[in-house]
């Protein structure tokens, strides 16, 4: 832990964290090397906060699981009522002494998201980083996992988004789309496999789904097939007669709906909007955020060796991104021509 990518860069983004304390928020710091222990009992005062981090070292087997359920205690006995109550857990990911079984840490995270503790997991360093479980936790917990790798990205992080980071706005928030056979023969949700939930647990308030943060957006992309396109598969043999069974909905492409919780509240809300069928018509080649999230969309999925990316490349994933101003747009175009590089042919 205590390569240049880990500790000293957890101490810079916890420093970062500190700087953004108010006269109410309190913090304690539970470390887990070899054991689990508190070195900075709960404190406002940000001065106390800075010395404690620049006293961690690294050392010893790494005793995770120990750690949160410290980290855990901690915060219910320190309980803010109608406050943010919070674990954020900063970790190379190798839990290797005392509690270690996912199935074990997946527990103490959802009973004490229930009890009205979060979580957030930032990840460090590589190697034997488990950023899977990292992510799941995290979600398990109803808070976020990021990954970082410079102080410049735990800026990001931990400052430009902190609202977002901390402040829930809507929690368990679904998304349903109902595509109209007409006009859509095919389509397929792009990433958030593991979002997805069982049709029927779209109405069921007891099903837990992901929070948005102040000042968060959350983009989904589809791809469809128009009705009469070549598609991934096959005909099927009642097709046609699904595209004309709902004449009354004939002018909608698609039937949305939308649930959500007030932070507060147990009962979820529901917003229904149908798109009118002329938007397909009507649709023009992607610009602006729109085309940068489909670039970085297709840039995932080219990591991922997904087939039904065609013959569409990595540059044309920066085509489509443009050129950008924005640091950390540019990071992403980078990232593109690293990826292939190492794809290209020796």
């Amino acid at each position: 832990m205590n390569s240049p990518d880990k500790l000293p860069l957890v101490k810079a983004a916890l420093t970062t964290l500190a700087d953004q304390l108010g006269p109410n928020d309190k913090v304690s710091i539970v470390v887990y090397a070899g054991s689990a222990g508190i070195v900075l009992e709960p404190t406002h005062d940000k001065r106390y906060v800075r010395q404690a981090l620049e006293c961690l070292a690294a050392g010893g087997s790494t005793a995770g699981g120990q750690g949160m359920a410290l980290a855990y205690a901690t915060a219910k006995a320190n309980m803010i009522k109608g406050g943010i109550n919070r674990v954020i857990m900063t970790t190379d990911g190798d839990f290797n002494v005392g509690i270690s079984r996912n199935e074990d840490i997946e527990a103490l995270v959802k009973q004490n998201m229930e009890g009205g503790i979060t979580l957030t997991t930032l990840g460090f360093g590589t190697g034997n980083y488990n950023e899977a479980m990292m992510e799941k936790i995290a979600d398990i917990g109803n808070g976020n996992y990021a990954y970082i790798d410079s102080a410049a990205e735990a800026r990001k992080v931990l400052d430009d988004e902190m609202s977002a980071t901390l402040f829930t706005v809507a929690k368990d928030v679904k998304i349903q789309l109902e595509f109209n056979p007409k006009y859509v023969s095919q389509y397929r949700l792009i990433g958030y496999e593991n979002r997805a939930l069982a049709e029927e647990d779209f109405n069921n308030d007891a099903v837990d789904a992901g929070d948005i943060g102040a000042g968060h957006q959350v983009t989904a992309l589809y791809e469809v097939i128009p009705t009469g396109v070549e598609g991934w598969l096959p005909d099927r043999h009642f097709a046609a007669n699904n595209a004309t069974a709902n004449a009354e909905h004939n002018d909608e492409l698609v039937w949305m709906k939308l649930r959500y919780k007030l932070p507060n509240e147990e009962t979820s809300r529901l917003i229904e909007q149908a798109v009118p069928a002329n938007t397909l018509a009507k649709a023009a080649p992607a610009r602006g955020d729109l085309a940068f999230a489909a670039a970085v969309a297709a840039y995932g999925q080219f990591l991922r060796g997904d087939t039904h990316l065609g013959t569409f490349s990595l540059s044309d994933a920066r085509a489509l991104a443009g050129a950008q101003n924005d640091y950390r747009r540019q990071e992403f175009l980078e990232l593109t021509r690293l990826a292939e590089t190492a794809k290209a042919p020796n």
